[in-house]
């Protein structure tokens, strides 16, 4: 008898060559897992079809003839098939081969492109299968449908997998029999044959909520086990000291904190003065203050006599807090050196492209302990990078790292140090529990004093005059004393997309990527020349940055944009999150249905900062419903919550969780996080109870293997984004 891990060429020899080349399905676990994407009942209405859609029907044969052609040589045969109701005409020019099957009396699935010809709905040539050869002798009340496999028809993908399953043992289940019980759950077995080869649209639906049970049970069983292990670590307490460089730099704040950061700045404390490593994701709205936060966090962990690392995923980001920290702390960031205050310590920039010497002497006074507080990007994860002792961890935007990533900047500690994970892109609730659940969450709300409100709208490309308005209104506010950031998608011209650009993807209706539009997309260089001429922007100073420039000159190009010598600064999304120009007030997005919602909102955030009132610009070529719906809601509101739960709505799940849903077969199917959320509360409750009781999941050997290919698939996937 077959098990999952079985090849697939005894079983099914002449289709496994096209299952393992279209979908890179190889084994029995694979083609089982590869689900119906529809079903078809055996009865079909012919009257509903329109030219040019991919009919798959049930119908019978009324009337065959066949006829000599006129122009060539050869038999034509001439069907007319019917659900009883409606007739659908089908042509084949060669009869041979078909004539016998095709009697009027027989019942087949058809399948084909719908054309028209003397105003009449045909098939030509399509593909068929006769009913009694494809039951088998077991007739079902429903037909599954699949994506495409090459040139295999759906009927041949549903044999494959019936013939698997006829010769199928029960196969292993990760779910524990009183996991099903309790949650009232048919097995694995029951639910792969529910799913490919329903009776009826009710077992369908009672397979697709065991499968969705299961995604998130093992997910949640995941999760339970990194919690476990983190707070089974002991670590140095950081409980910070009175008189310290934090409470010097207290001192010194020229504003007030927000209740939300005191809070959370006490959540902080108390836990990294325990011995057991903090583990904790801190959200919050663009320019809700988390950096002030973090930083408080760092030099907490410098009184105690440790260092801490900010890990960030960009160098423009990684420079932007290096020099953001360095402004904050004044002579308090100038330890050993002439004129620096006596508590000092000392901020040091790492990062994969400075010099040979820049990179020694920072690499130098980490090891040696001098630099209490390290900036720097993945440079910070390479083995020869030591740290004297590292107390704390903050990890900046932490959907662009992997769980890996983070390990290994934890793993330079002499014991494990403590870790606060930062993140401007709004969570909602369900998300937090499926992807950051082996994490305390702290949420920032309340913006802080100066924070001015920010209008959005939508500017049609085409629409004549529109973009002469624009540049005029870009014109106005930084003659009006203020700054400008134009963002691109692009470099340049052999450039498909910028830095991180979330270029949008569509879906097909059999679940396929369709391709990205068509349309040209704005490069920064292209558009800088053209902003150049621009007679709106004259003797404006219009300057480009993105991540391809040398780390030299994008921090001379950011250097001179704080200060408010360059007025407008054409870039990729390299500006998307930490860098702060407070003079800055207006922001226009190029193409701005390829960028995602949350990406938008992202940007946006980097105006209104400093008082003044904010102007951000969509601009769009597009003239498709669903971008200008997705553009329209983010100029209706400022809510990044709401925003992010659009987001979600309207994008696949793995683009939206990242490294946690990445594996090619471990990505949800059936689980989507915002419509389950009592699924993943009770998978939740399952996986941790269980974990506590078997934390190993020595008792659970079909579940601690489901997890492990789910783990494999995230390292995967992290070794390839690299």
């Amino acid at each position: 008898m077959a098990t999952e891990s079985s090849k697939l060429a005894p079983i099914i020899a002449t289709a496994a060559k096209k299952f393992a080349t279209a979908r890179d399905i190889h084994t029995v676990g694979d083609l089982l897992a590869f689900w119906p994407r529809r079903y078809r009942t055996r009865e079909s209405d012919l009257g509903s079809v329109t030219p040019g859609e991919f009919l798959v029907g049930v119908a019978e044969v009324k009337a065959a003839s066949t006829r000599s052609m006129k122009a060539r040589k050869g038999t034509m045969l001439n069907v007319v098939i019917t659900d009883g109701t409606h007739d659908l005409d089908i042509t084949f020019f060669k009869a041979w081969g078909h004539e016998k099957a095709l009697v009027p009396g027989a019942r087949g699935i058809f399948a084909g492109t719908v054309g028209t010809y003397n105003g009449r709905l045909q098939l030509t040539h399509p593909g068929y299968t006769m009913l009694d050869d494809f039951d088998a002798g077991e007739r079902k009340a429903l037909i599954p449908i699949y994506r495409s496999v090459g040139s295999l028809h759906t009927w041949t993908v549903t044999e494959s997998v019936r013939r698997v399953l006829d010769v199928l043992d029960d196969v292993p289940d990760a779910l524990p029999a009183p996991v099903r019980e309790r949650r009232r759950l048919v097995s694995r077995t029951e639910a792969l044959r529910g799913i490919h080869t329903p009776d009826s649209f009710a077992e369908v639906e009672e397979a697709r909520r065991r499968l969705r049970y299961e995604e998130a049970f093992v997910l949640q069983v995941t999760l339970a086990q990194r919690r476990r292990v983190a707070e089974g670590q002991v670590t140095t307490p950081r409980p910070g000291r009175p008189g310290g460089v934090l409470e010097a730099f207290d001192a010194r704040l020229p504003f007030e904190l927000t209740a939300g950061q005191v809070e959370v700045g006490e959540t902080v404390a108390a836990e990294m003065a325990r011995e057991v490593p903090m583990h904790r994701l801190l959200q919050g709205e663009v320019g809700s203050g988390k950096t002030i936060v973090a930083l408080r966090a760092m030099l907490a962990a410098v009184d105690s006599g440790g260092q801490a690392a900010l890990l960030a995923p960009t160098e423009v980001l990684a420079s932007q807090h290096h020099r953001t920290i360095t402004r904050m702390l004044g002579d308090l960031a100038e330890g050993g050196m002439l004129g620096g205050a006596d508590d000092a310590t000392r901020v040091v920039l790492l990062t994969g492209s400075q010099s040979t010497a820049e990179r020694r002497k920072a690499l130098l006074d980490v090891a040696v302990g001098d630099a209490g507080i390290v900036v720097g990007t993945h440079a910070l994860l390479e083995e020869h990078v030591d740290f004297l002792d590292l107390a704390l961890v903050v990890v900046d935007e932490q959907h662009r790292f992997g769980v890996e990533q983070r390990d290994a900047l934890r793993g330079k500690g002499k014991l494990p140090p403590h870790v606060l994970v930062m993140t401007a892109t709004p969570i909602p609730r369900t998300v937090a529990m499926t992807v950051f659940g082996d994490l305390e969450t702290s949420t920032l709300r309340e913006l802080p004093a100066g924070r001015a409100p920010i209008t959005t709208h939508v500017v049609p490309e085409d629409r004549p005059g529109w973009m002469e308005r624009t540049w005029a209104r870009v014109g106005e506010e930084v003659r009006g004393g203020r700054q400008a950031y134009v963002v691109c998608p692009r470099i340049g011209d052999d450039d498909p997309a910028g830095d991180g650009v979330d270029l949008r993807v569509e879906s097909t209706d059999d679940g396929e990527e369709a391709a990205p539009p068509t349309r040209p997309m704005h490069g920064v260089h292209a558009l800088h020349a053209r902003l150049v001429e621009e007679p709106a922007l004259a003797g404006l100073t219009v300057e480009v940055l993105h991540g391809r420039l040398p780390a030299d000159d994008k921090d001379a190009v950011m250097a001179r944009f704080q200060r408010g010598e360059t007025q407008v600064l054409v870039s990729t999304t390299v500006v998307e999150v930490g860098v702060d120009v407070p003079n800055a007030s207006v922001m226009v997005v190029m193409d701005a249905d390829r960028f995602g919602v949350s990406q938008l909102h992202q940007l946006r955030g980097r105006i209104g900062r400093g008082g003044f009132p904010g102007l951000c610009l969509l601009v769009t070529g597009t003239d498709a419903e669903a971008a200008l719906t997705r553009l329209d809601a983010v100029a209706a509101t400022t809510d990044g919550f709401e925003l992010a739960r659009l987001d979600l709505s309207q994008r696949r799940e793995g683009d939206i969780l990242g490294a946690a849903q990445s594996g090619r077969r471990t990505q949800l199917e059936f689980l989507h996080v915002l419509e389950h959320e009592d699924v993943i509360e009770e998978a939740r409750e399952d996986a941790f109870a269980l974990v506590a009781d078997d934390p190993e999941l020595a008792g659970h050997p079909a579940l601690a293997a489901a997890v492990r290919d789910r783990v494999d698939a995230e390292q995967a996937d992290w070794l390839e984004r690299g």
